[in-house]
């Protein structure tokens, strides 16, 4: 229930960084979770882990923490994840700029796991960081992204990279699904 009332007063404060009235549930994170290799030694991004539901799936697929770059905006959740997590990196900071965020950190990555509100930024913001997240990703990382939207979070789909979704997850409330952005 904390991290609900965290999430609210998140969403008053900075309604376009937050993008949802509660954390993702369990079913969502694994969902996104099961897209990561655990044995890999790649780092993995996550981009607004909020209060760390989908850190929690990751570490609990076996991901090994330290692997895991996390990128917050809002302090008072760097300071819960800081709390929850020891052993994750946290980079408070702005993910729709990866370059000046990462700062020469983590110039290869596994995967990118966003749960960043999307939508609610320009459809060329999105498309921006979904080429700058497969830039860094290795071999056929997925960037992956849950959207509570039919179409998805980019409609159309640019020449940049593929997309695929996963069945509708209705344990999630709202419902939502995995969308998995791939370079061609």
């Amino acid at each position: 229930m904390r991290d609900q009332v965290r999430f609210l007063k998140s969403l008053a404060e900075r309604p376009r960084m937050t993008g949802a009235v509660a954390p993702s549930g369990p079913a969502l994170a694994r969902a996104m979770a099961a897209h990561v290799d655990p044995k890999g030694t790649l780092p993995v991004i996550e981009l607004g882990p909020g209060t760390g539901v989908v850190t929690k799936a990751l570490i609990e697929r076996g991901v090994d923490p330290a692997r895991i770059v996390a990128i917050e905006y809002s302090p008072d959740f760097c300071r819960l994840l800081a709390e929850r997590f020891p052993g994750i990196t946290i980079i408070r900071g702005d993910a729709y700029d990866l370059d000046k965020t990462l700062d020469g950190r983590a110039p290869r990555v596994a995967n990118v796991v966003s749960s960043l509100p999307l939508v609610s930024r320009p459809i060329e913001d999105r498309i921006r960081l979904i080429e700058a997240g497969l830039a860094r990703t290795e071999g056929d990382g997925p960037f992956i992204q849950f959207s509570y939207t039919f179409k998805g979070p980019i409609h159309p789909i640019p020449k940049t990279f593929t997309a695929g979704a996963s069945r509708w997850i209705w344990m999630n409330m709202p419902p939502a699904r995995v969308w998995l952005y791939r370079r061609p």
